[in-house]
């Protein structure tokens, strides 16, 4: 965590010295860290003069509710922290002709810029006027992008995984290399990890619905497979690049926003079941003549609806995945002739403990010997077990014109089961996931909106539990390293495949680690309008609590430099646990933000964005006392 957060200013220098300028054609963005969207302009009449207290009130064509706001004597209106979906705006004054602008989509985290030119005539009369679309880009100061609800819908997504809608926008590149491939990683997170604009993965920032939801590695969410179900429950993905706004901290790579969906004043819904099967496969190179069986069903339903027309809305999203995937493994192991001393490099006296090991725990080749005879291939299939409940429920409503609130919470539960190198035990991986917000809004005046949230962030990481034991005779203690242990783990045997040792006496992997991580978030966002100024202030607190136990090599671990070394037991070192007990590890940190935006129109085309923020972290503390400063 120190690492992240440490004592420093995290995204901004000193409030003096730290002012972004953007000169920004066509349009003025304000890409807010709230979840919702901003719709703004300028109103000027025929002569092109600016049009002060024009009516301008925008409804969301889903759910009925409507935000009203006027220009100011500059002719400017703003609708900021408006819900994700399609709009429709009404433009009206005294004297001139109602407008009402259709097409309106609103994009989380991005403004759209609409201008209206009056007319003379009645205001009984109605025109209808349908927005230009334009591309995200247009609308953004900063290399940014995103996934509108009809490509959440219609885009075919591997495991249904929303994260992989961040793909498809400029700049973002997976990640596939070493630890980092998401899927059972409790080091850098179970989630499929991206760079965006160059950013290393553990560099980005994850927001659901206005909250941090990154892991305790700052890392991607994810289950155990690396993904993210839910599809249905999202709106909209939107990814922010690099550059962005003085509203956005806490990291210093890319933003991936993901808002969820709400009810409507009409029922809508969903049921779904997908499925593959390894009959419709192709045979995998390693695998024998028969394929390992593979059976995936993904299955669940999603439903929205009014509680109160026009002013209550419901919706609640459930995905199920139940996996059976067969897996070939392909091992190396000493053939019967080294275990009898015949070594291609000369006959060798086989220690009788290491013959006895050997016999225990090392299966005899099944398949063709290695150059030399010394080593063989042994492989077996072995089926990795994965169970998946996913499920998301959104809660709003609006109390009055001025006010207006929803909540969300979803909860992942994950866990997959899967043999270890040889198929003597089956060992189980847990990722957990849950996270919640509140989200209110109060309109003081047609120039003055507050936002306010609160959240909550929790993960877990479990690695190295043990759910079945194969082999009798990983419970046998006349194995065990040290007296009262059971088989440790022999590693770095030139040639060989490690043997990971025996569960330990609680039934865990000889090296297992468990990680729980809270964040409880909270943060306010004030829009005014003055002028031809844009003001936005902001700020934002994260408690973050991160609890770790790890325990590497329980039973202890023999290191052998060569085969012929391990047959004549002669090892050259062995690590083990220093203590029999090894206390949590709990490390506690808050982080402080705060930012000040200025966008100031000085034409219909031209805007100048001067954005300052200040943020920082405390020094990470140890929960139990076991951290101390060193000072000179």
């Amino acid at each position: 965590m120190s690492k992240r957060h440490g004592d420093c200013l995290a995204v901004g220098l000193l409030l003096a010295s730290v002012i972004l300028v953007h000169l920004v054609i066509f349009t003025r963005p304000a890409n807010a860290q709230i979840a919702g969207g901003t719709v703004n302009g300028t109103v000027t009449g025929e002569s092109g003069a600016a049009m002060p207290d024009v009516r301008i009130s925008i409804k969301n064509i889903s759910t009925g509710l409507a935000r009203t706001a006027a220009t100011n004597t500059n002719g400017i209106y703003s609708l900021p922290d408006l819900s994700i979906g399609n709009y429709e705006m009404t433009v009206s004054a005294p004297g001139f002709v109602t407008q009402v602008w259709t097409g309106i989509g609103v994009t989380g985290g991005i403004e759209q810029v609409v201008n209206v030119t009056m007319h003379p005539g009645k205001p009984e009369k109605v025109v209808r006027v349908v927005a230009p679309s334009a591309a995200v880009s247009q609308a953004c100061p900063t290399t940014c992008g995103g996934a509108n609800t009809s490509t959440v819908v219609d885009t075919p997504l591997n495991g249904r995984d929303w994260a992989a809608l961040s793909t498809l926008q400029a700049g973002v590149t997976g990640v596939q290399t070493g630890s980092a491939v998401g899927g059972g990683n409790t080091d850098r997170g179970f989630g499929a990890p991206v760079s965006i604009s160059g950013s290393r993965p553990d560099e980005n920032s994850y927001r659901l619905d206005g909250i941090s939801i990154n892991d305790y590695a700052n890392g991607a969410p994810g289950s155990v497979l690396g993904d993210n179900l839910g599809i249905d429950a999202v709106e909209q993905v939107s990814v922010l690049g690099s550059n962005y706004p003085a509203e956005y901290g806490r990291t210093s790579g890319g933003v991936i926003s993901v808002a969820t969906r709400s009810g409507t004043n009409t029922f809508h819904g969903s049921v779904y079941e997908f499925l593959r099967n390894s009959a419709l496969d192709a045979r995998n190179l390693f695998d024998g003549p028969v394929i390992p069986p593979f059976r995936r069903n993904q299955f669940g339903g999603s439903a929205g609806l009014p509680i109160q027309k026009g002013k209550t809305f419901i919706f609640g999203d459930y995905e199920g995945l139940r996996q059976s995937l067969g897996l070939t493994t392909v091992d190396t192991v000493p053939s019967q002739a080294a275990r009898n001393g015949q070594l291609s490099t000369g006959p060798v006296t086989v220690d009788p403990a290491i013959a006895r090991f050997l016999s225990a725990f090392y299966p005899l080749p099944d398949g063709p010997l290695l150059p030399g005879g010394d080593i063989g291939i042994f492989s077996f299939a072995a089926q990795q077990v994965t169970s998946e409940n996913y499920f998301t429920i959104r809660f709003d409503h609006k109390f009055n014109d001025r006010n207006g609130f929803y909540a969300t919470y979803t909860r992942d539960a994950s866990e997959s089961r899967e043999p270890d190198d040889f198929g003597e035990m089956f060992s189980t991986i847990v990722s957990s996931r849950q996270a919640t917000t509140l989200h209110e809004e109060h309109t003081f005046s047609s120039n003055l909106l507050n936002a306010a949230r609160v959240g909550f962030d929790r993960a877990i990481g479990i690695i190295g539990g043990v759910s079945q034991v194969l082999n009798p005779l990983m419970a046998d203690q006349s194995y065990g390293f040290e007296p009262g242990g059971f088989a440790g783990t022999t590693r770095l045997v030139p040639g060989l495949t490690n043997f990971i040792g025996a569960p330990t006496a609680k039934g865990l992997l000889s090296t297992n680690r468990r990680v729980y991580w809270n964040s409880y978030q909270g943060g306010d966002d004030l829009f005014l309008t003055r002028g031809v100024r844009l003001l936005k202030f902001g700020f934002n607190v994260e408690r973050m609590q991160g609890n770790e136990l790890t325990l590497n090599n329980v039973n202890g671990t023999f290191r052998f430099d060569s085969l012929q070394a391990m047959l004549t037991n002669e090892p050259s070192a062995l690590s083990g646990l220093a203590t029999p007990s090894v206390p949590e590890f709990g490390a506690r940190q808050t982080l402080f933000g705060g930012s000040a935006q200025d966008d100031i129109r000085l034409r219909k085309d031209l805007t100048v964005n001067a954005g300052v923020r200040y943020e920082i972290a405390t020094v990470p503390t140890e929960a139990h006392g076991m951290t101390s400063a060193i000072s000179r």
